[in-house]
């Protein structure tokens, strides 16, 4: 059996690139897979909420396969693809007729899609859905998400995978996190990632301020560029807070090191859009304490694993009391982290999903 891989790769800076490398190459542990081949028993396609997926969604319509749903809202990316005629079409293919009038009321307000609650409640996942022959999912959100849009489709829930890294020397991590300006005694907290509005960066640079301001010996991180120029102007003031720490882009090789230099990671998502974070992970992975806005999306994580913050108008008060407790007892977030670290271990191996994954695709191959 030969395996399409239709995916962006390594050097596009997506976490969808990292994944994908990861996994291709688990996947040529088990048999063949070529990448992006004209012909082949079965093709994979990984969809995410960018213009990176454009061809790839075509071909996933044209010539229907396995596909990997990274977002399983699709919408903001349709947003970017298709013309208002389009739009509204597709709207109405995926939630009928008498839709079109809400389809033509956020096709005129789509300027603030990456921030109204509105768009994430349409994931407009019918076609491909549809078309597909199996839905590759990573929780159990995603997977409501498609059934929803297509009663009929297969839909297989396959744990995000976790490439463990070689753990930087805590000598490294020390100067890595000194030449940051994060003075050692402090309690780090980290937001890592693409900062979009759905990461409430906003909330979580108001809530450090004021712990900060009770607790001096705290810090926060910044690591990741602004998904809007709108969104960075508007963060701007709250970035010279004291004890936040702003680093535009981390690559690749020194991940792990900043990664490792945090004593805590800030890893809100909402509105959410059916998508397991691979930061998330990553940092459970390593045993840090990550705290995760409390979602459908990481009901699979044990309640002992992660910190969970209540969304909406709760989120506030959540997250501080959530801050004081992890700095206030360092045993707490150590506990916490191991916990995670032992769910990463059992569930999200990387040897593990690729099995998962060749399964899947040897069911749904020819």
């Amino acid at each position: 059996m030969t395996v399409g891989f239709y995916s962006p790769l390594p050097p596009a800076r997506t976490g969808v690139a990292d994944y994908s490398a990861a996994l291709l190459a688990a996947l040529r542990q088990i048999g063949r897979v070529d990448i992006s081949p004209e012909r082949c028993d079965v093709p994979l396609y990984h969809l995410g909420n960018n213009e990176l997926h454009a061809a790839i969604y075509r071909r996933a319509l044209e010539h229907p396969g396995v596909v990997v749903l990274h977002d399983a809202v699709l919408h903001h990316f349709l947003l970017g693809q298709l013309d208002a005629h389009a739009y509204v079409e597709e709207f109405a293919f995926n939630y009928g007729e008498w839709n079109r009038g809400t389809a033509e009321e956020l096709w005129r307000a789509r300027a603030a899609s990456g921030a109204d609650y509105r768009y994430f409640q349409f994931p407009m996942l019918k076609r491909v859905a549809e078309r597909s022959r199996a839905v590759i999912v990573h929780n159990p959100a995603a997977a409501r998400m498609v059934c929803e849009h297509a009663a009929g489709a297969c839909v297989v829930e396959i744990p995000f995978l976790f490439d463990a890294p070689a753990v930087p020397a805590a000598d490294q991590v020390a100067r890595y996190r000194g030449g940051l300006g994060l003075p050692a005694e402090n309690f780090v907290f980290g937001v890592f990632g693409f900062l979009r509005e759905s990461k409430r960066l906003g909330a979580v640079l108001e809530t450090f301020a004021r712990l900060h301001a009770q607790k001096p010996q705290t810090s926060l991180l910044v690591a990741g560029s602004f998904a809007s120029s709108d969104l960075e102007r508007a963060i701007e003031p709250l970035l010279a807070t004291p004890g936040v720490v702003r680093v535009p882009f981390v690559p690749a090789s020194d991940f792990w090191l900043a990664a490792s230099a945090v004593d805590a990671c800030i890893n809100l998502r909402y509105p959410a859009a059916g998508e397991t974070s691979a930061i998330a992970i990553q940092f459970m992975g390593i045993g840090k304490p990550v705290l995760l806005t409390d979602a459908e999306e990481c009901s699979r994580f044990p309640e002992d694993s992660c910190v969970r913050v209540a969304p909406g108008i709760e989120e506030a008060d959540s997250l501080w009391n959530h801050m004081v407790l992890l700095t206030s007892v360092p045993e707490v977030a150590r506990a916490i982290g191991r916990r995670g670290a032992e769910h990463i271990r059992e569930h999200h191996q990387m040897e593990r999903i690729a099995r998962l994954y060749w399964d899947t695709l040897c069911a749904h191959s020819g």
